[in-house]
């Protein structure tokens, strides 16, 4: 621990910022799944020179060999219940628009939501497929989010990271990556998967439309989800990635394996939808992980598929 704090003082004598800062922060307060350990150290940086700021951080951390782990909604991911060693970096205060002249560009920190709100004000369409969806739109470019027939790399122009190319002597900086034919993006996946980098902004590609219309599509989304029973548990949304290759989503092959409604501790498969696993009473990071893998084991006797989770495991396992 008291490497991990010089590590934030160092940081903060470099580039002053302010952080707010909590130790052994419980993460199950910062995922929809609400469930996980404590962090060493939470750190939600506030200020205008973000950008200085977690550069200089990620800088301190690496030349101290302490981990940092980024964390936006927390929408995708189960915390293990022994937390996560290191610093957690909050990015979910650095949010909005980016005033540019010529491009709709946000901070990696904004909500689904909220960016859908912004663009609908300004009568900009093409991103009402996000609505509802949870989560922060740096977390969705990194898993390239895809609902309703799009997906996150359709409407990106550029996304500008603070990278770190791996080797011993380099240091993070800050780089704009042009977005072109969605190239290094795959289902539900994103160049930046394979590299050390924050995600800071991004731009994307939108299309002036009646805002009437716009906010019927939104609202359209985001009733579906509700019907769907997405907000009626903690969860994470979808749990395994659908694969084409086996003619069928990954809800309706778990359904067919007759797992819907199974429960391990306090976690349990929705009864109505087989690729969404809730927290139904309380349960413990372990759970999910157990009823993951008996979906993935069960699936695999009955049909031969290997299913492939999209919700991350982190932290101590």
């Amino acid at each position: 621990m008291n490497k991990i704090n010089e590590v934030i003082e160092q940081c903060l004598n470099i580039c002053p910022c302010q952080c707010e800062i909590r130790y052994n922060e419980p993460m199950k307060e910062h995922t929809t799944f609400k469930v996980g350990g404590p962090a060493d150290i939470w750190l939600q940086p506030k200020c205008s020179n973000f950008k200085s700021f977690c550069t200089t951080l990620l800088n301190c951390a690496k030349k101290n060999k302490v981990s940092v782990f980024i964390l936006g909604g927390g929408a995708n991911i189960v915390v293990s219940d022994k937390g996560i060693r290191g610093i957690v970096l909050d990015i979910n205060a650095f949010k909005g628009q980016v005033k540019e002249e010529k491009e709709f560009v946000v901070k990696s920190g904004t909500t689904m939501d909220e960016i859908c709100e912004i663009a609908a004000a300004s009568g900009f369409g093409g991103l009402e497929f996000l609505s509802g969806m949870p989560g922060t739109i740096g977390g969705a470019i990194w898993m390239n989010a895809r609902c309703y027939g799009s997906e996150i790399a359709d409407v990106l122009s550029w996304v500008e990271i603070i990278e770190n190319n791996k080797l011993a002597e380099s240091e993070f900086n800050i780089k704009r990556i042009e977005i072109i034919n969605k190239n290094g993006f795959e289902y539900k996946k994103s160049p930046f998967q394979d590299i050390n980098c924050l995600i800071l902004n991004a731009a994307f590609k939108i299309n002036k439309d009646d805002k009437e219309k716009i906010y019927i599509k939104m609202k359209k989304n985001k009733q579906d989800r509700k019907d769907k029973g997405h907000y009626l548990f903690p969860s994470a949304g979808s749990a395994f990635k659908n694969n084409r290759d086996f003619g069928k989503p990954a809800g309706q092959i778990i359904d067919e394996s007759g797992l819907k409604g199974l429960q391990i501790g306090g976690a349990q498969v929705a009864p109505f939808h087989g690729n969404i696993i809730n927290n139904k009473e309380n349960a413990k990071a372990l759970d999910i992980h157990a009823i993951m893998d008996e979906i993935v084991k069960k699936v695999k006797t009955d049909t031969g598929f290997d299913l492939e989770p999209e919700i991350l495991f982190a932290g101590q396992w």
